[in-house]
């Protein structure tokens, strides 16, 4: 019986050290690892995107957006491609779209970016928000080593990307 109360403190000390070291991991984990979306996307809602021209880019011109990652592929729920703009000016991602290897196409809504800004296509379904688009699919589509290409109007390819 006197032995168990001198385990006792080193007991209680364990389990302190070990909470503590999880949840240190899992804020690391967290902060590192969790994408910081800067909110400046704008979705137009009023006109639908067949209505409104689409811009003619030159497919030699340099047009600075980038897929930045594919997070959770073949986890539905989890499913997201990152999708960045680090040029000047506005940039119009109507008739874009996100291509695999396999032909899975995402075509983003009339959608603009503004300089330094991001946007999130997510496989599953859910409501589009300024900075998230979801696709509405019942499974996945991203595979670890194939590639995803971001695809303009004149299907000029911007930015490619192969999942981890």
């Amino acid at each position: 019986m006197k032995d168990r109360q001198h385990w006792l403190p080193f007991l209680l000390l364990n389990i302190f050290v070990s909470a503590a070291v999880t949840g240190a991991i899992l804020f690391w984990y967290d902060r590192t690892y969790r994408q910081v979306v800067i909110p400046s996307a704008q979705i137009s809602a009023s006109v639908p995107a067949e209505v409104l021209p689409a811009t003619t880019l030159n497919p030699d011109a340099e047009i600075l957006v980038d897929i930045v990652s594919v997070i959770g592929a073949e986890t539905l729920e989890a499913e997201m491609v990152l999708v960045r703009y680090s040029g000047e000016g506005e940039l119009d991602l109507a008739g874009w779209h996100l291509e695999d290897e396999d032909k899975n196409v995402f075509l983003f809504p009339q959608l603009t970016l503004y300089p330094k800004g991001a946007v999130q296509v997510h496989t599953a379904a859910g409501q589009d928000t300024v900075v998230d688009l979801f696709w509405g699919l019942r499974q996945s589509v991203w595979e670890s080593g194939e590639e995803v290409s971001l695809i303009d109007p004149q299907e000029t390819v911007r930015a490619t990307y192969i999942v981890p």
